[in-house]
């Protein structure tokens, strides 16, 4: 049986990550083009990419690192990532006294990479996901580090939590909320907050057509596995679903749509036109989600938008926004 986390205890949790973690603010957005586009829809966007470490990937890495036992931070931590949770951990094992090893696959981005090492961390380079995943339990059984999950587990959901009740209490009344959506770290514990907070407003997720594990998963009503993978969006590309994650996903979100990467491209294009933000893949997808398959269902209401990243490379960032202004 899934342990949901209650709300209390995502308060705890937040309590407890407080001093590590900001607060980031909430903006109502008002331009002529998302006008244009929505018509008298209020978005109101969660600037989570002003996060410690540009990512909300920090409240769930502190949250575990917290609760690490005197042994268990005398060993240091190990993980995985394509670049945010990597990131995160490093600052969580610095915040804490400890060590990490971080596994990232050979082609990972250069400037998460140089985040990554920026807080301390080892970085280890893997041919791919798959081996990466076997690396990571070869330190953990010889070195004895403890593995913390880039999506699942208990503590990460309740970190993202705090994020779903902060957003809920700063923005107020809200008829849907809109989260990107990838191994679901973030989506299980933001969805489990927003709806125990919020019964009646929805929640949507948004993935990328080309790594579309939680839209199979939920389809077959267990955790999936891809064998392939394409999208622009790494933070949202794992390879597999998880238990945990999967489950409080499939709870508390209402349904989970897909965009393409020319949909991210011009959302990136959007929000960095009229809010002046320049987000990742990733920290785009749910205003491509409004712009695209939620467009007429979401016209009129007040609607939640998680950005939840902005760790991406100058050229990269400035690539995706010409290719999503061309068309």
């Amino acid at each position: 049986m899934t342990n949901v986390p209650t709300l209390d205890e995502i308060r705890q949790t937040r309590a407890l990550i407080d001093r590590h973690v900001l607060t980031t603010p909430i903006h109502t957005w008002r331009g002529r083009e998302i006008g244009e586009a929505m018509g008298s829809t209020e978005p109101v966007l969660k600037l989570e990419l002003f996060q410690h470490t540009g990512s909300f990937k920090a409240r769930g890495a502190v949250a575990v690192t917290l609760n690490l036992s005197k042994e268990q931070l005398g060993r240091g931590i190990v993980t995985i990532s394509a670049g945010n949770h990597a990131i995160a951990a490093a600052y969580a094992a610095k915040t804490v006294g400890t060590s990490a090893k971080v596994v990232m696959a050979k082609n990972a981005n250069q400037a998460r990479v140089a985040r990554a090492k920026a807080y301390g961390a080892e970085v280890i380079s893997a041919e791919n996901v798959v081996e990466g995943f076997e690396l990571v339990k070869k330190i953990e059984a010889e070195e004895g580090r403890t593995f913390v999950h880039p999506f699942e587990g208990p503590w990460t959901s309740k970190g993202t939590g705090t994020l779903g009740l902060e957003f809920s209490e700063q923005a107020g009344s809200l008829d849907a909320v809109i989260v990107p959506v990838g191994g679901g770290g973030l989506a299980s514990g933001l969805s489990t907050a927003i709806k125990l907070s919020q019964p009646n407003c929805k929640v949507y997720g948004i993935e990328p057509e080309g790594a579309d594990v939680m839209s199979r998963s939920f389809r077959s009503g267990k955790p999936e596995r891809l064998e392939k993978i394409s999208t622009i969006a790494d933070s949202l590309a794992p390879p597999f679903t998880t238990p945990l994650a999967f489950e409080l996903c499939r709870r508390h979100i209402d349904e989970i749509l897909l965009v393409d990467d020319q949909a991210l491209r011009r959302a990136m294009a959007l929000l960095f036109r009229e809010m002046k933000l320049a987000v990742e893949p990733a920290g785009a997808a749910a205003t491509a989600g409004l712009l695209g398959p939620l467009k007429d269902r979401l016209k009129g209401k007040r609607v939640g938008l998680i950005v939840c990243g902005a760790n991406i490379a100058a050229a990269d960032f400035a690539e995706a926004v010409r290719l999503g202004e061309a068309g």
